[in-house]
Parts: structure tokens; C-alpha cells; sequence
């Protein structure tokens, strides 16, 4: 990997955020950390290429830190983390430009596949 690629982590269960954190680190990704949305639209700059966050965090969660970051007509790929087993949840993210939704346990392998394919498509809305 030439240049390190930049991702945003916004998780609020630290136990959670720091597994998905090492994992991006053990695959070669640069990680910036927020524990909520009001956090992490402080940290948004050009230089993140792929964002993933969880949906049931406060004050500003999930989807509304999506709705923020599209209102400024940034196409970026994010991938959603989530335990919730809602089939709504499937038809908001998609609404959104969502480029997966992972389930908790994150599980490594799976993770990185997932942003290895984010990326790629983020490279093709650019």
C-alpha cells in the first residue's frame, strides 16, 4: 500500500471501537477514533477516505452524523456497525449510500473485506 488510506472509527462502546481500531491497524489503515457523531464531524477532513460508525450512540447517532456528512455532498463510503436485528435498518442504510452494514460480533476477516470493498467503490464515485 503506497500511501496509507485514513479511517474514521465513531463508536461509543470502547471495548468495540478499540477491536475494530486494531483490526484496521493490523490491515495497514491509518485510524482516527471518535465516540460519538458530535465528535467525529469535528475530525471529518479530505484526508478520510472510508468512515465506520456505529447507529445507537448520543447525543448525535448514526444516522444522524450519515445525514450531516451527505448534507455536505460527501459521497465518502461509510460502512455501518451494528447489533441491532431490525430489517428497517437494511432500507435506511440503503437510502443513505451505505456501502455494508456489519453486524456485532465485528469480526476481523470479514471487516477488512468489507473496507478493502468500500474503498474500491469510493475510488469509482470520485
Amino acid at each position: 500500500m503506497p500511501q496509507t488510506k485514513k479511517i474514521l472509527v465513531v463508536e461509543d462502546n470502547d471495548f468495540v471501537r478499540m477491536q475494530i481500531v486494531r483490526y484496521l491497524n493490523e490491515a495497514g489503515y491509518e485510524v482516527v477514533e471518535a465516540t460519538d457523531g458530535s465528535t467525529a464531524q469535528g475530525l471529518l477532513t479530505s484526508q478520510i477516505c472510508l468512515i465506520v460508525l456505529d447507529i445507537r450512540m448520543t447525543p448525535i447517532d448514526g444516522f444522524e452524523f450519515i445525514k450531516i456528512v451527505r448534507g455536505r455532498d460527501v459521497k465518502m463510503p461509510m460502512i455501518m456497525v451494528t447489533g441491532d436485528q431490525n430489517p428497517d435498518l437494511l432500507n435506511e442504510a440503503s437510502k443513505w449510500n451505505i456501502s455494508a452494514v456489519l453486524m456485532k460480533p465485528v469480526h476481523r476477516d470479514r471487516l477488512v473485506k468489507m473496507v478493502e470493498r468500500a474503498l474500491g467503490q469510493g475510488e469509482k464515485l470520485r
